[in-house]
C-alpha cells in the first residue's frame, strides 16, 4: 500500500509517500479502507519533533491521527462493526490507504468520508477545552482563532449549550465566524478594545498560539480562565495548556449527536492527495482556515 511517512524530524519536505507493508488490526481495534484523512496541527507539530509526550514515536514514522473509511478487518475483542461498516475515528499513520483505527464510531447518515474524517480531534479537542475552561450556559466565551477546525466546532458546541461566543479571526472569515453563532471581530491592532466593547468576557479559549495569552488573561478576569492548545508559553501566565487527548469515544457519540441533529457542521474548505502531503502541511501552518483540510484517498 502507499504511505505517507517521515524518516527524520524537519520541515514539510521530509514528508515522502513510500510504499509499505499493509497494517492489520489487532485486538480491541479496526482496520478500514482509508477513503480519507483529518489533517490536524498536531501531525506537522510531531513532523517537528515538538515535544508532544501524548505523541511519542520512532522514526521512520507514519503521519496522521483522524480517518474515515470502510472497516475490512476486525480485531479479536471488537463487538458492534462489521466489515463493510463506514467509520470515522482516531488512529496512526491515517495518511495512507489503509489505517488501524483504536476508537471509532459509524459514520452519521448524508456525512461524505471526506467531511467526516474533519471531525474526530477536532470535535475531542472542542469538548474538552469548552469542559475545562469551565464556562457555562448563559456566560460568554471569548475564543481566539475561532475559523479553523477546533474552533468551528467550539462556536458550534458551546451555542448549542447556551453559552454566547465572541470569536475572533481575519477580515475574510467574519461572515464564517457569523454563521456559525458568533460574534466577530478581527484580530490585529485594537482588538482587545473591540472585544471589550462587545460586552463582559466570562472565560476564553486560544487556539491560534498568537502571542494573545496576556490580553486573554486580562479580558476574562483570571488565568484560570483561560486554556490554549496552541502556546507552549501558556504556562508561564498561569493559563493552563491542554495537549493531551481526552475521551475520544464519547467524543465521537456526541459529535454523531450533533452532527445527526444538525447543530454541528464542519465545512472542508480544502482537500489533497497522498502526494500532497507536504502542501497539506505547508497550508495547514500558515493557518487562516476556515474549516477543515483532509487528505482524500
Amino acid at each position: 500500500m502507499k504511505r505517507v511517512t517521515f524518516a527524520e524530524f524537519g520541515g514539510p519536505d521530509v514528508l515522502e509517500l513510500v510504499d509499505a507493508e499493509e497494517p492489520h488490526a489487532g485486538p480491541g481495534q479496526v482496520r478500514i479502507d482509508v477513503r480519507a484523512a483529518g489533517v490536524n496541527p498536531v501531525d506537522w507539530r510531531v513532523r517537528e519533533g515538538q515535544v508532544l509526550g501524548a505523541h511519542p514515536i520512532e522514526l521512520p514514522s507514519g503521519v496522521g491521527l483522524d480517518a474515515a473509511g470502510v472497516v475490512d478487518e476486525v480485531g479479536e475483542g471488537v463487538d458492534g462493526v462489521e466489515v463493510g461498516d463506514h467509520v470515522f475515528g482516531e488512529g496512526s499513520s491515517t495518511y495512507a490507504e489503509f489505517a488501524v483505527l483504536s476508537v471509532w464510531a459509524r459514520m452519521p447518515e448524508g456525512l461524505t468520508f471526506e467531511e467526516a474524517a474533519g471531525y474526530p480531534s477536532v470535535v475531542e479537542t472542542a469538548l474538552r477545552i469548552i469542559d475545562q475552561v469551565g464556562v457555562e450556559p448563559g456566560q460568554t466565551l471569548l475564543v481566539s482563532g475561532a475559523s479553523g477546525g477546533v474552533g468551528s466546532a467550539v462556536l458550534q458546541i458551546a451555542r448549542d449549550r447556551g453559552i454566547a461566543v465572541i470569536g475572533t479571526g481575519g477580515a475574510a472569515s467574519q461572515d464564517y465566524l457569523r454563521s456559525l453563532g458568533a460574534v466577530a471581530t478581527t484580530y490585529g491592532e485594537g482588538w482587545v478594545e473591540r472585544v471589550r466593547q462587545v460586552g463582559r468576557v466570562d472565560a476564553a479559549l486560544d487556539l491560534a498560539g498568537s502571542g494573545v495569552i496576556r490580553e486573554l488573561v486580562e479580558l476574562a478576569g483570571g488565568s484560570q480562565k483561560v486554556v490554549s492548545i496552541a502556546d507552549l508559553g501558556a504556562p508561564e501566565f498561569g493559563v493552563r495548556f491542554s495537549g493531551v487527548a481526552g475521551s475520544m469515544p464519547d467524543a465521537l457519540a456526541e459529535a454523531a449527536d450533533l452532527i445527526s441533529r444538525g447543530k454541528l457542521h464542519i465545512p472542508v474548505e480544502k482537500s489533497y492527495t497522498l502526494a500532497e502531503a507536504a502542501a497539506a502541511h505547508i497550508d495547514s501552518q500558515a493557518g487562516h482556515t476556515r474549516g477543515r483540510r483532509v487528505m482524500v484517498i
